[in-house]
């Protein structure tokens, strides 16, 4: 998420920016992103870019293409594009939706258009991307359980199918993978719903 919420934000800067032929590329890329299936994504990068020749003869000795021969460097790198292309999308609609009279007033105070962007545009829709992107987090976090689909990475439904294979246990193994996922999700959305109160207040309505 931190990988994936840095690209974001290059991304969702390219999307708005003044250059062109950068926004149609990175939306070219999210399209691609939000129009494929994560868990073809993971195979992609570990069962296609991770076996091709001329990445595999630079395993051992050339950087970065030395981490492709591991497979939590594959699912990372999968589920980092994966999320920088939805929040991107996020990201650069609540850019576009900045209020004007915010920008006019940073403008009149002599602000560049670097410092708008900075202190102004940025903090501003980063606060109003926090409920979908809680959402976002959610999903990403069920969607970890797609890791096990690569071979040699054990997540928490991989350690669930090997205690399944082991002792024959379903339904206690994959319930305790799910009471795992249930309280990582209402943690998630506990801490979420805390940054709005902080950071949304001044959106909620006012009780008269």
């Amino acid at each position: 998420l931190v990988i994936g919420g840095v690209m974001a934000v290059l991304f969702a800067l390219a999307l708005t920016g003044p250059w062109k032929w950068l926004a149609r590329i990175v939306g070219a890329y999210t399209f691609v992103i939000r129009g494929t299936p994560l868990l073809i994504q993971v195979y992609m990068i570990y069962y296609g870019l991770g076996q091709l020749e001329w990445i595999q003869a630079r395993w051992d000795d050339t950087w970065p293409w030395t981490h492709f021969k591991e497979p939590a460097f594959c699912a990372l790198l999968a589920f980092s594009l994966n999320t920088a292309g939805y929040t991107a999308e996020m990201l650069a609609g609540a850019i576009r939706e900045t209020h004007a009279g915010e920008i006019e007033s940073a403008q009149a105070f002599g602000m560049s258009r670097f410092q708008v962007m900075l202190r102004i545009v940025l903090p501003s829709a980063m606060r109003r991307t926090l409920p979908p992107y809680s959402n976002e987090v959610v999903m990403m976090l069920h969607s970890t359980s797609l890791a096990s689909a690569v071979p040699g990475l054990l997540d928490v439904t991989a350690a669930a199918s090997r205690i399944y294979s082991d002792f024959y246990l379903p339904f206690e193994a994959y319930l305790a993978a799910a009471a795992i996922y249930l309280c990582a999700t209402f943690c998630l959305i506990g801490l979420f719903k805390l940054a709005e109160r902080r950071f949304l207040a001044h959106l909620a309505p006012r009780r008269h």
